[in-house]
């Protein structure tokens, strides 16, 4: 997975220093960059943000895309599979080990959120895949309710490969000009884009159960 090719900007100065632990885990991360198995670093965060790591891997992903947009396609993939083999792990360790590990990571899911992920696990499972919201309650959350596996990957795989080739392809289209629209609007698209999704599997779902009672 190691990163190779002449298509490279020059790398942007790391910023000072702070006392702040997540804020120097986030510029870690994204010193990985500039590193030749920056892919795997990539693909070892987007495994570990599916049940567990603070910090979501987009921000390599768009560092990494930024710094050779023609390989941003890759980066998503790089950034979509781990992150679905990620939601399985997170799945067992919510059916087998939520009371030693799960709670710690989540804290206790409220029950109006429990009996919304039961009755609707596909919906919920692909809005917390789409936009930015923690990800591991879903995935942890899942295998603690023993909800269904195969629906978590399928709906998880919908809502990662869509936000993350979302952004490959801003970065592919734009370059370097991305940057500005990513850290501004990104998150905000998709959560604009996230609802209209929901109403229209929502919309859906009503009709079927229109033309089914028919």
């Amino acid at each position: 997975m190691a990163d190779s090719g002449a298509e490279s900007a020059p790398a942007a100065p790391l910023a000072a220093p702070s006392k702040n632990p997540l804020r120097r885990l986030f510029h870690w991360i994204l010193s990985w960059a500039n590193h030749p198995w920056g892919s795997a670093a990539l693909a070892v965060f987007s495994f570990l943000d599916s049940f567990v790591f603070p910090i979501p891997p987009l921000f390599l992903q768009v560092a990494l895309s930024l710094e050779k947009p023609k390989r941003s396609f890759w980066y998503a993939t790089v950034d979509t599979v781990p992150s679905v083999i990620g939601a399985a792990a997170g799945y067992y360790i919510g059916m087998t080990l939520w009371s030693s590990v799960g709670v710690k990571i989540v804290g206790e899911i409220p029950r109006g959120f429990t009996d919304l992920m039961v009755n609707q696990q596909f919906l919920i499972t692909v809005l917390y895949s789409f936009i930015p919201l923690p990800f591991k309650i879903i995935t942890l959350g899942s295998g603690f309710l023993h909800l269904n596996l195969a629906t978590l990957l399928i709906a998880s795989t919908l809502g990662r490969a869509s936000r993350f080739f979302a952004l490959g392809a801003i970065c592919y289209a734009y370059g370097h000009r991305a940057k500005d629209f990513i850290e501004k609007h990104f998150n905000r698209a998709c959560l604009i884009l996230g609802v209209l999704l929901a109403l229209i599997l929502v919309g859906a779902k009503l009709v079927q159960k229109s033309l089914s009672g028919t």
